[in-house]
C-alpha cells in the first residue's frame, strides 16, 4: 500500500515542479523548481525498480547539470538585490519545501524497502537473475539505442546553447590572429640596425 501512495505522491509533485519551472519568472526559481521535479522523478525510478537510474538522476542531472544551469543562469543580467531581498520573506516556505522532501526522502526509503513496484518488469521484461545495470545496458544499446543516441544530440544542443548565451565579446580584447603568427618568418620580426651614438632607435 505505501508503494502505491508513495508513487502517486512522487508523479503529483514531478508534475507540480514541472509546471512552476516552466512559469516560474525568475531564472533562479525555475532551476530550483527543475532540481526538485529531478528528486522527485528519482524516487518514481526507485519505485519501478531501476535504482541505477535514479542514483543518476541525483548524482549526475542534479549534482552537475542543474548545478551547471544554475550557474549559467548566474551569469546572465539578473538583479541580485531583489532576489536577496525576498530570502528572509521566503525562508519559511524554503525550510517547509525541505521538511517535505526529507519526508519525502524517508517514504522513498519505506517503499523500497518494502518491495517497490513491479512496473519495471512489465514495462521491460528481464530475466529475473540479471543485476539492474546490465539489463539496463542491454536495453539501451539494443532496443533503445535511437532514443539513447538523439537524447546524447539534445544534450549536446543544449550545452552549445549555454555556451552561445553565457559568451560574452570583448572590445578591449585583442584576439591572437594564428594564421598570422604561423606565417611570420624572422626576416618579418628582426631588424638589424647601426645607430651612431645619441641618435637612438627608431620605431
Amino acid at each position: 500500500m505505501i508503494q502505491v501512495l508513495a508513487f502517486y505522491l512522487f508523479a503529483a509533485v514531478v508534475i507540480a515542479s514541472a509546471a512552476l519551472t516552466i512559469l516560474s519568472r525568475n531564472p533562479v526559481h525555475a532551476v530550483l523548481w527543475l532540481i526538485m521535479a529531478f528528486f522527485n522523478a528519482a524516487g518514481l525510478m526507485l519505485l519501478a525498480g531501476a535504482e541505477f537510474i535514479a542514483m543518476l538522476l541525483v548524482i549526475v542531472y542534479v549534482g552537475a547539470v542543474a548545478v551547471l544551469f544554475l550557474f549559467v543562469v548566474m551569469m546572465l543580467d539578473i538583479d541580485f538585490a531583489e532576489l536577496r531581498a525576498g530570502v528572509v520573506r521566503y525562508a519559511a516556505v524554503g525550510a517547509a519545501l525541505a521538511v517535505a522532501l526529507a519526508a519525502e526522502i524517508v517514504i522513498a526509503v519505506g517503499a523500497w524497502q518494502a518491495g517497490g513496484l513491479s512496473l519495471g518488469r512489465r514495462l521491460a521484461p528481464v530475466d529475473a537473475e540479471t543485476p539492474n545495470i546490465e539489463a539496463i545496458g542491454k536495453l539501451l544499446y539494443s532496443r533503445y539505442l535511437l532514443a539513447f543516441e538523439a537524447a546524447g544530440l539534445v544534450l549536446l544542443v543544449a550545452m552549445i546553447g549555454a555556451i552561445v548565451l553565457t559568451h560574452r565579446q570583448r572590445g578591449d580584447v585583442h584576439r591572437q590572429k594564428v594564421g598570422r603568427q604561423v606565417r611570420r618568418r624572422a626576416k618579418d620580426a628582426v631588424r638589424k640596425t647601426n645607430p651612431t651614438v645619441g641618435q637612438g632607435v627608431e620605431l
